[in-house]
């Protein structure tokens, strides 16, 4: 399952069909929500392989120093190129002729989304993911070993070891087998460039709120509509951004005039 790396002795881990190499600082964090639910059965079914890198084994003094001031006196500590740099060969060294892509968790990168997961997880190469850690990293790094840098948001977290966790959740749930419902992936909000419908379960009243009736009709292309409505609907009134790049339909443009109608927007 996890794979915590240690030295440069390595040995090649065996490719899933999504292959993450994980290099931190913190391997602690990524170990817990790595060995639960989803992410956990899809490493035991051979379909995710993640394995953890500690950069702290690749510094060269007995402190195992990582980080240091910044040339020109800024405040903050910026990691350092030389451990950085080692990590990633190891990983090049223990997987010699396969393909790697190194992707920086980064404030600064493109903004991860839907169809970049739906990229991701089709992804043949393994994928390197290094996660910064205190003010920067040495900018030498970016320039020699880096492919991409990927942002969650415009927002700054205390290091990369979460968005690396949303990166590789959000990529193997997409992968075919991963969920119970091969579908579902899909009809979950983005699957279409929409928000999802509304969701209910059992038991059709409970304190006074029913579940809508369509829903308890049996009639399937009813439902089918009344959920595409109920999508159309809440991504209008939530996410109208989405609609400028949404593979809508007629009929689909014709349902929002008469919601922008009815809801006054």
């Amino acid at each position: 399952m996890i794979a915590a790396a240690e030295g440069h002795s390595q040995a090649g881990l065996a490719m899933a069909k999504l292959t993450f190499e994980v290099l931190t600082l913190f391997p602690g964090i990524l170990a817990g929500p790595l060995s639960e639910s989803m992410l956990k059965r899809a490493q035991e079914k051979g379909l995710l392989a993640v394995r953890l890198w500690n950069i702290r084994d690749y510094t060269g003094d007995k402190h195992r120093t990582a980080d240091d001031s910044p040339y020109g006196g800024e405040a903050g500590m910026v990691l350092k190129p030389e451990p950085l740099f080692r990590a990633v060969e190891a990983v090049k060294a223990a997987c010699p002729g396969d393909e790697t892509l190194t992707i920086l968790l980064s404030p600064q990168g493109r903004l991860f989304d839907q169809h970049y997961a739906e990229r991701l997880s089709r992804e043949t190469r393994r994928v390197i993911l290094l996660c910064g850690h205190y003010e920067a990293i040495d900018e030498r790094v970016k320039d020699a070993v880096v492919d991409e840098e990927l942002s969650l948001g415009d927002y700054v977290l205390t290091g990369g070891e979460l968005a690396a966790l949303v990166v590789i959740d959000a990529a193997a749930r997409l992968i075919p087998g991963v969920l119970g419902d091969e579908e579902s992936a899909y009809r979950d909000s983005f699957g279409d460039g929409l928000l999802d419908h509304p969701h209910y379960t059992r038991p059709a009243e409970y304190r006074g709120m029913k579940v809508p009736e369509v829903l308890l009709s049996g009639n399937h292309d009813a439902i089918g509509k009344w959920r595409r409505r109920q999508s159309l609907r809440a991504t209008l009134i939530k996410r109208p951004d989405l609609l400028e790049t949404a593979d809508l339909t007629d009929e689909d443009r014709k349902v929002l005039q008469e919601l922008k109608k009815n809801l006054k927007l």
